[in-house]
């Protein structure tokens, strides 16, 4: 990515932080430190999201490593299953890295999510397989899950904080852009890693080493994430609020007390992007192969089509909801999801590949309307002392009651009622719900963040 002096990413030349954040500080934020900014922003959340993409998208396979093979359905809804419940810890650590993104710092909170994340992903590409160790094998599986979904609690809202704070201020939504780009990204690269690795590998070799081979990338990639995070100042903001002057007190505590409105409205705005990011970008690939018939190749480069041109229409949302502000973005994301889904979902029925590939396209782009503007929205509901907190919450607990869930319900629902098009009926009752919850939230697009 390109950051001269005429990147939509960098400042006005000799821009202070002031000018830049509207935060009354002296110091001058130049290009370079922009530049590191937004690199350990993207490359810490890119490598939390390419071991999520990783355990999605290898699914029937990690199911037959590590269940019961004598009913493919009920290990893959196993293997959902413990997907589901590695989210029901995101709320408590969004509880803890909130506070700790307040208290000591957003760089301290994000160096350390990265480590545990890197360190947890790397141990589950050791795990044996039932065969082995029997139900030993999902039980250490769920473990390390659970550490990955705590670690990945603070990752989110934390780099999309840290960017918010450092952006100017008529492009904090292009800033907070790099985030989900960074999410797409690591699906991206996971997608292609399938998508290769089922090719080129038999059955029996991809159970037996093929899959752990995304898992043990993550160590050196979080690694340098980590170094580069631990060579960053803290934003202007977050040094402005902690001086000595002000304050001292619980951030959660004031968030639950002070900030409860915003936090309700907030985790309803996730529902659409919880929802959705996990059946379009993750669970998709396993839906067209198991439930629609279409080989396990060609579901991987479709998702991996539609994934190109989501990063790419990230960007173009950032700055959407920059100049058209962050309500009347999210606000058509959930309209267009509303209309759209369900026929969107009735065209993959086709199986006809182009078409498969379009329809994919047209949800990426609609999604991106929601999870472009999303970032910079949460960060700006809440002011500089809550501001980790507040978007750690609300994130996560949406995530964990419906995101992390979504590839679960999806297949329950196939499961139990017959219907293929059940997934995009979840997907257009979560529209509603996020809908309802940004009509009645403020405009934050021009609001100062302190």
């Amino acid at each position: 990515m390109n950051h001269s002096s005429n990147s939509p990413l960098q400042a006005p030349t000799g821009t202070t932080a002031a000018a830049a954040t509207g935060v009354p500080q002296s110091r001058t934020i130049d290009a370079k430190t922009r530049r590191k900014v937004i690199a350990a922003s993207f490359i810490g959340n890119f490598v939390e999201w390419f071991d999520y993409a990783a355990y999605g998208y290898f699914a029937v396979t990690i199911a037959a490593v590590f269940f019961p093979s004598d009913d493919p359905q009920a290990g893959l809804l196993m293997t959902f299953g413990v997907f589901a419940i590695s989210f029901l810890v995101r709320p408590v650590g969004g509880f803890i890295w909130g506070h700790l993104g307040d208290k000591i710092g957003r760089r301290e909170a994000l160096s350390w999510s990265i480590l545990l994340m890197t360190g947890a992903t790397f141990c589950i590409a050791l795990l044996p397989g039932y065969a082995s160790i029997g139900f030993g094998a999902p039980l250490l599986l769920l473990a390390l899950r659970l550490v990955q979904g705590f670690s990945a609690a603070g990752e989110y809202a934390g780099a999309s904080a840290f960017l918010v704070e450092y952006a100017p201020a008529n492009r904090r939504g292009l800033y907070a852009a790099v985030v989900p780009a960074s999410t797409a990204t690591g699906l991206l690269f996971g997608s292609l890693m399938a998508a290769g690795l089922t090719g080129l590998l038999s059955t029996g070799d991809l159970e037996s080493w093929g899959w752990r081979i995304p898992f043990l990338l993550a160590a050196p990639m979080g690694l340098i994430g980590r170094y580069i995070r631990t060579k960053l100042e803290d934003s202007p903001a977050f040094l402005e609020a902690s001086e000595p002057s002000t304050p001292e007190g619980s951030p959660v505590g004031s968030l639950l007390k002070n900030h409860w409105r915003q936090l309700v409205q907030a985790a309803g705005a996730v529902l659409l992007n919880a929802v959705g990011f996990y059946v379009i970008l993750s669970y998709m690939p396993t839906y067209l192969s198991e439930e629609l018939g279409l080989d396990a190749t060609r579901s991987y480069l479709a998702t991996t089509v539609a994934l190109l041109t989501y990063v790419g229409f990230i960007f173009v949302t950032g700055m959407l909801s920059d100049r058209f502000g962050r309500k009347r973005v999210l606000i058509s994301a959930s309209i267009l999801f509303i209309l759209f889904t369900v026929p969107a979902f009735m065209a993959l029925e086709s199986g006809n590949f182009l078409v498969i590939v379009l329809v994919q396209v047209l949800l990426g782009a609609m999604l991106t309307l929601n999870d472009g503007t999303l970032p910079s929205y949460l960060a700006e509901m809440f002011p500089t002392k809550v501001r980790y907190s507040g978007f750690a919450v609300s994130f996560n607990l949406s995530n964990a009651l419906f995101g992390g869930t979504a590839p679960f319900v999806a297949t329950l629902l196939i499961a139990t009622s017959g219907n293929v098009l059940a997934p995009g009926w979840y997907l257009m009752g979560a529209a509603v719900i996020s809908l309802v919850a940004v009509a009645c939230s403020v405009e934050t697009s021009r609001k100062p963040l302190v």
